[in-house]
């Protein structure tokens, strides 16, 4: 299926599915994607081990000039935006200068569109820095990604490009005190001979008790809405979201469902 790249720093806005009229920021690069994880159903296509040895990412200054252009342009003819949102090619937290450009932001957004909120979509896997920490705690929607509660299943669906530890990200999740939401991504297939499925019931329970460890303020339920790099790969339907759904109410988490 095919996948796709975002061309330029600016994209949008967009009506999102989650977070209504939503102004796009990719920080990374136009040509490739830059991750640390390789999601099997990553819209941005899968992840070259070299493309991670890249520096050259746009630099703050050239980030923040293209903001505050749209900003004021979007202002100036009175549109409507919801969200400034952290996405495209990749994972955001990775460009060195991650915090400072929260801060540009925070200002920017405060300047032009006070009632919008700041969201950044990320992997949580640079949590080990207290810095990046810190700029997400700053930020109105801090989106973090949990696609199962067993090791094992994340390594398979989102097949991570680094030793990766289930227990360290989620002491890395307590560190923000229930400033956070938890999106998963539910899906089954088969890859490479193995069945993925992180709808099961054993799924689910262990995902649940960790959920009630991160404490978070709310949990995002949804599938894949575009092309993924695998054909056979099959979206959770909505009835399996809901009942998923339901068993997070019984358990006093708050949750959100997108088809």
């Amino acid at each position: 299926m095919a996948t796709f790249l975002f061309d330029k720093i600016i994209f949008g806005p967009v009506n999102s599915r989650r977070l209504g009229i939503s102004l796009g920021i990719n920080l990374l690069t136009t040509d490739c994607k830059v991750c640390n994880f390789n999601c099997i159903y990553c819209e941005c296509g899968l992840t070259s081990q070299s493309n991670n040895k890249i520096k050259k990412f746009f630099t703050r200054e050239q980030i923040i000039t293209a903001l505050a252009l749209e900003l004021a342009k979007s202002n100036n003819e009175s549109e409507k935006l919801d969200s400034i949102t952290f996405a495209g090619n990749g994972e955001p937290t990775l460009h060195p200068d991650f915090p400072e450009i929260i801060e540009d932001t925070i200002k920017l957004r405060d300047f032009y569109f006070p009632d919008s909120k700041i969201t950044v979509l990320s992997n949580a896997t640079t949590l080990n820095d207290e810095l990046i920490i810190d700029a997400l705690k700053k930020v109105d929607n801090n989106i973090l990604k949990l696609d199962s509660g067993i090791e094992s299943t994340i390594k398979l669906i989102n097949s991570p490009l680094f030793d990766f530890n289930l227990p360290d990200l989620i002491n890395n999740f307590k560190k923000f005190e229930g400033k956070l939401i938890i999106q998963t991504l539910f899906l089954k297939g088969i890859l490479k001979g193995k069945v993925i499925d992180n709808t099961t019931e054993n799924e689910i329970s262990e995902w649940i008790k960790l959920l009630k460890i991160i404490n978070p303020q709310l949990v995002m339920i949804y599938t894949f809405a575009r092309s993924t790099p695998f054909t056979n790969l099959e979206k959770a339907s909505f009835n399996k979201m809901q009942e998923i759904g339901n068993r997070l109410k019984n358990a006093g988490i708050n949750m959100e469902i997108y088809e």
